[in-house]
């Protein structure tokens, strides 16, 4: 008897671990591989690796907050909007060659720009317009919001299997001759 239960327990941790996901890092040499168009990887389901922190302090005018939320620092008052590990996202648009605007909010507008790092094993991950210190401007909805040095490590994961179902159809064409 014991051994049937921990034959069953062994069949359903198989089961279970065959219907989880399979997320892999997004790396340049991925990129390079699959060689998907940008309409193809705007059906790849993407997720972060880490979370992400966004802030920014407020301005005397600017007492609405529509997103994320309002903390006192200082006497000051600092907007966050937190990204959770995993948090799907999609691709909006590729603004040039491997680098990607990813969308894990509806509005069009709410997107963050990760590329490849060489440092980071080629991984794709959340890109800074620039660098002070250890705090990265990063724009947000038209804004301009800090982030750490934590949160740009934040690298894009796919789910492979998913990815690898991703078709192409391609035609190869001669030419016409006289």
């Amino acid at each position: 008897m014991k051994s049937i239960i921990q034959i069953l327990f062994i069949a359903l941790i198989g089961l279970i671990s065959s219907c989880s996901q399979s997320l892999n890092y997004y790396t340049q040499t991925m990129h390079d591989d699959y060689r998907l168009s940008e309409t193809e990887l705007q059906s790849v389901q993407f997720y972060l690796s880490k979370d992400i922190l966004l802030y920014r302090n407020l301005g005397i005018n600017e007492s609405k907050i529509f997103e994320g939320k309002i903390k006192i620092v200082d006497g000051r008052k600092v907007e966050e909007i937190i990204f959770p590990k995993e948090t799907p996202g999609v691709l909006m648009f590729t603004p040039k060659q491997d680098r990607f605007a990813i969308s894990f909010e509806e509005q069009e507008d709410s997107f963050l720009m990760f590329g490849p790092n060489k440092k980071a094993g080629g991984k794709f991950v959340l890109l800074a317009k620039e660098w002070d210190r250890r705090i990265g401007k990063v724009t947000y909805k038209g804004k301009i919001y800090n982030t750490n040095s934590q949160s740009v490590m934040a690298a894009l994961l796919v789910d492979i299997d998913k990815a690898k179902k991703v078709s192409r159809k391609t035609k190869k064409i001669k030419g016409r001759k006289i």
